[in-house]
């Protein structure tokens, strides 16, 4: 009796082992497969400006990586809703500061440290998670986060086939020298409706797969997204918010994704760091032995 719809996917073009230095940016799901492999010592840095979600604004961090231009004055701009914090639109709110001098301070150290870091890296994992995005109507920038500023002052709009595509595209002719992974975040944007989350979805899976068809070398697609949905297609992998996966579920995810993409000679260290990384975790009944 068959219980799943089994997503065959075969071996990556792209490998990734353990020596590769290697950089995830993205929406949660990078977040999550790079916590995993931060956990078990891959060399990675993971999403510098915090978490993103739109193709523009990943498009616009590597090239921010690449320049390494410092964050100024002119991008500070101040949070919505009362919490007197200082962010910039490049950033997940989570690099926001008191004031604009500590803002700036933190934004700019990460920005050198993941500069250097991209610099040296040449695989890229990137998971794109929505082409809804959002355009400051003031600047005419299509923000990474809204930083809980009125909606009045943005226009949503979502990204055609065509502009994903061409962004996905320059983005990796402009890096000959790196390999690009691609994956589409499973997590649902209910917000834009069930309707409007498919074809979100659907843009950027077409759109990876023009880039992947233009560049065959140097990229790959990795379907979390079919694997969720169909081999995981059951709500007890879904967290109470009904749109994220469950700890089980990131388990499987970065077990398919080690089958996929690990060289096989990799494996029985991956095994042992995993167990190592399991007993850190555990603490004994009494923490005087």
């Amino acid at each position: 009796m068959k219980l799943q719809t089994p997503v065959q996917i075969g071996r990556s073009k792209i490998s990734i082992s353990l020596k590769d230095k290697v950089i995830a940016l993205g929406s949660c799901f990078a977040d999550n497969i790079g916590g995993k492999m931060s956990s078990l010592g891959f060399d990675i840095l993971v999403n510098p400006f915090g978490t993103l979600y739109n193709p523009v604004s990943i498009s616009n961090s590597a090239a921010r990586l690449t320049s390494a231009v410092p964050f100024s004055g002119k991008e500070c701009v101040q949070m919505g809703a009362g919490s007197g914090l200082i962010c910039s639109f490049s950033h997940n709110t989570t690099f926001a500061r008191p004031t604009q001098e500590e803002f700036l301070e933190h934004a700019n150290k990460a920005l050198a440290e993941a500069s250097e870091a991209w610099t040296l890296s040449k695989k890229v994992i990137v998971t794109l998670g929505t082409a809804w995005c959002f355009e400051h109507i003031g600047s005419g920038e299509i923000v990474s986060n809204c930083l809980k500023i009125d909606a009045k002052e943005f226009r949503r709009r979502r990204l055609s086939l065509k502009e994903t595509a061409m962004l996905l595209k320059n983005m990796v002719s402009r890096f000959p020298d790196k390999e690009f992974i691609f994956t589409v975040s499973p997590i649902r944007h209910l917000k834009d409706g069930a309707h409007g989350n498919q074809l979100s979805k659907s843009t950027l899976l077409l759109a990876i797969d023009d880039v992947c068809q233009a560049f065959p070398d140097r990229t790959d697609y990795f379907p979390a997204y079919e694997i969720f949905m169909d081999e995981l297609r059951d709500y007890r992998f879904y967290a109470p918010d009904m749109t994220h996966p469950t700890a089980q579920a990131i388990g499987y995810l970065w077990s398919r994704f080690v089958d996929w993409a690990l060289p096989e000679t990799d494996l029985p260290e991956l095994e042992r760091r995993t167990k190592a990384f399991a007993a850190s975790l555990h603490r004994p009944i009494n923490e005087n032995i």
